[in-house]
C-alpha cells in the first residue's frame, strides 16, 4: 500500500525535510492588518515578527479550509492508496476537525486524520517518523501505533516573555495568565491532553530554561531509549542557538536540532519564546 503523509504548516518543517521525506502540507494563515497570509508561503517568520513590532492590534490566525483539504487529498488520491494526516492539537485549532470532516466525505482514498495533541517540533516528531515508516512500506495500522507511542513519550515545555497573546488568543486561561502577570513571573508552559497549561512558576527566563533543562535530565536518566530533542524559538535564533549549544555539551548522548515558531503559533507566544521538546528516537 502506498501511503501519503500530510501535515500542516505548524509542524514548521524545513523545505529540505518536506522534499527529502516526501511530506505534504496544508498551510494555516495569519491575518495581519486585514491581509491574509499563508504562513511560510506568503510570509516568512522574520517578515511577520517585524510587522508585528509595528502593530498595536494583535494579528489573528485561521485554520485551513475544507476546500484546502479537499484539493490536497483529491490530488494525492490519484497516486496514493491511503493518507495519514497529522495535525496540531485539536484543543487549540480546528484544523484536525476539518481534516476529519473531509475524510468522511471522500470515497476514492482512505484518509486517517491524526491529532498530534501538540504543535511545532513536537508535532514534527510524529510527522517525520510517519514518513520514515511509510517509506519503509509499513501498514497504516503499524504507523498509527507508532504515532501513539511517540505522542505518549513526547514532552514539550516553553517559556514566553509575555502571556498577553496566549490569553487574548484563547490558548491559555485568563486566570493563569493574570496570576503570572500579577506576580511578574515567567511560567514554564506545557501541553497536557492537547491543552496549553502552566507547569511551573519561575521568576526569570534564565531560571525557567534551567528548569526545562532539569526536566530533560530526568527523562535522559530514566528512559530506556535514546532521546532526540529540538529547541524551538520565536524570532530569537541567537538565544535558541546558545541554549542548544549548552544542552549539547551537557547531554552529548541526546540528538539535538533547532526549529522555529512561525506566524500562526508565534502570534500567540509572542516574539522571544523559547522551548524544548523531546521524545524517544525510534531509529
Amino acid at each position: 500500500m502506498k501511503i501519503a503523509i500530510v501535515t500542516d504548516s505548524t509542524a514548521y518543517l524545513s523545505h529540505e525535510q518536506y522534499d527529502s521525506h516526501n511530506i505534504y502540507s496544508v498551510p494555516l494563515s495569519c491575518i495581519v492588518q486585514n491581509e491574509v497570509f499563508k504562513e511560510e508561503r506568503d510570509i516568512t517568520s522574520e517578515a511577520f515578527f517585524l510587522k508585528v513590532r509595528e502593530m498595536d492590534k494583535l494579528p489573528t490566525s485561521s485554520q485551513p479550509t475544507v476546500g484546502d483539504f479537499i484539493a490536497l487529498y483529491e490530488e494525492l488520491g490519484k497516486t496514493y492508496d491511503a493518507i495519514i494526516s497529522i495535525h496540531l492539537s485539536s484543543k487549540i485549532s480546528g484544523t484536525y476537525q476539518n481534516a476529519v470532516s473531509v475524510s468522511q466525505s471522500l470515497e476514492h482514498v482512505e484518509i486517517y486524520p491524526y491529532d498530534s495533541e501538540l504543535a511545532a517540533a513536537g508535532q514534527a516528531f510524529q510527522v517525520l517518523e510517519a514518513a520514515r515508516l511509510a517509506k519503509e512500506g509499513n501498514s497504516v495500522e503499524m504507523i498509527l501505533e507508532q504515532l501513539d507511542k511517540i505522542k505518549k513519550e513526547t514532552e514539550l515545555y516553553f517559556v514566553v516573555d509575555d502571556l498577553t497573546n496566549l490569553v487574548k488568543g484563547g490558548r491559555l486561561s485568563r486566570a493563569a495568565g493574570s496570576v503570572a502577570t500579577l506576580l511578574s513571573i515567567k511560567p514554564v508552559l506545557t501541553f497536557v491532553d492537547g491543552f496549553i497549561v502552566p507547569y511551573d512558576r519561575i521568576r526569570t527566563k534564565k531560571k525557567a530554561l534551567r528548569r526545562i533543562e532539569n526536566l530533560l535530565e530526568q527523562s535522559v536518566n530514566t528512559s530506556d531509549h535514546p532521546i532526540q530533542a529540538t529547541v524551538v524559538h520565536a524570532f530569537s535564533e541567537n538565544e535558541a542557538q546558545a541554549f542548544k549549544e549548552k544542552l549539547e555539551i551537557d547531554f552529548p548522548m541526546v540528538d539535538f536540532s533547532l526549529s522555529f515558531l512561525g506566524p500562526v503559533v508565534g502570534v500567540h507566544t509572542g516574539e522571544g519564546a523559547i522551548g524544548l521538546t523531546w521524545t524517544i528516537k525510534m531509529k
